[in-house]
Parts: structure tokens; C-alpha cells; sequence
């Protein structure tokens, strides 16, 4: 019974230190998301300048669902970027202006350019909610069947679409030129 007093201690240590060991390998900026391979939410609500839209308005091909808001500054990082994407017409970007008001957003757009074929407003944020958003800028690759398939939380810069949003809609575009 004394050799299990003295060694309780020590499978604790060392179970912790096994625990701690292995978060120190996992990368800080990956969140998981609950939604990879899953369709998109299902949602009815208006876009920036008051239109109503649905999960049927968005685009039949691979796209990006960005989340912005006029109160991100690290949107401002991003926006050059999106804003060559939607000009170049390389890939559809839908906007979700998220917790934000309406008139901010319509003036931040304004000022900086409009990259989104739309932009839904989220003023609650339910819909960012849905999608499991933990704040703006964050970035959603949706195939053209409306799954998303891939989730960026952080800024999307020349350097991030090259590294990881290329890689991962040649992969789209190979899986479906596959015949099923």
C-alpha cells in the first residue's frame, strides 16, 4: 500500500506532463470548426443594402464566405486582397457583415470598396452563430454543392491565399472533375 501512495504522485505528474507536452505541438491559430464537410447553414435574412437573401442566392461553384465587420481592423489587412479576387473575378466572394450595424457597414464599404457579390448583414450575429464564428476576419471555402470544405481564422493575405486557399480549390476543382 506504500509503494501505491508513493507512485500516485508520479502517474499524476506524469500523465500532466503528457497532457501539457502534447498541447505545446498544437498550433494556436487552428480552431476547430464543426461545419468542415458540412452544408452551409440554413438562413433568410438581408444583405447590406436591404435585399432578402437565402442559401438559394448564393453561387453554384466554389466559393468564399468572408466575415467582416467596418469594426475590424484586421479586415482592413485582408481587403486589398479580396478586393483583387472579386476585380480579377478569380472567385466569388460573399460577405456576412457580423455584429455590426447597417450604416457602419454600408459606409465602410463606401469608403474602401465593395469586394462581395453581396454581403449579408448578421446584425445579432445568429447567422455567424450558425457558422460557429468566433469573430471577423475569418474566411469559409464553400464547394459549388454550398459545403464548406475549408476555414481560415485570421487574415487573408497574398500570402495565405497562395499557401493555403490555391491548394485547397485545385483540390475542389480535381475532386469534382472526377466522375462519380
Amino acid at each position: 500500500m506504500n509503494k501505491l501512495k508513493f507512485f500516485m504522485p508520479v502517474i499524476g505528474f506524469i500523465a500532466l506532463a503528457i497532457l501539457l507536452w502534447r498541447g505545446l505541438a498544437l498550433d494556436p491559430k487552428t480552431l476547430p470548426s464543426m461545419l468542415i464537410d458540412k452544408p452551409m447553414p440554413a438562413f433568410m435574412l438581408t444583405t447590406v443594402e436591404g435585399s432578402a437573401v437565402s442559401n438559394s442566392d448564393l453561387p453554384d461553384q466554389i466559393f468564399l464566405l468572408n466575415v467582416w465587420g467596418s469594426y475590424c481592423l484586421p479586415c482592413l489587412i485582408e481587403h486589398p486582397t479580396l478586393m483583387r479576387l472579386s476585380e480579377e473575378g478569380e472567385i466569388p466572394v460573399i460577405g456576412v457583415n457580423y455584429r455590426d450595424r447597417q450604416d457602419l457597414a454600408i459606409e465602410w464599404l463606401e469608403d474602401n470598396g465593395n469586394p462581395y457579390a453581396f454581403s449579408i448583414l448578421d446584425e445579432d450575429g445568429r447567422f455567424g452563430i450558425d457558422l460557429g464564428v468566433y469573430g471577423a476576419p475569418e474566411t469559409y471555402l464553400v464547394d459549388a454543392d454550398g459545403v464548406i470544405r475549408f476555414r481560415k481564422v485570421s487574415v487573408i493575405d497574398e500570402r495565405v491565399w497562395e499557401e493555403e486557399f490555391i491548394p485547397a480549390i485545385a483540390e475542389l476543382r480535381a475532386e469534382s472533375d472526377q466522375p462519380q
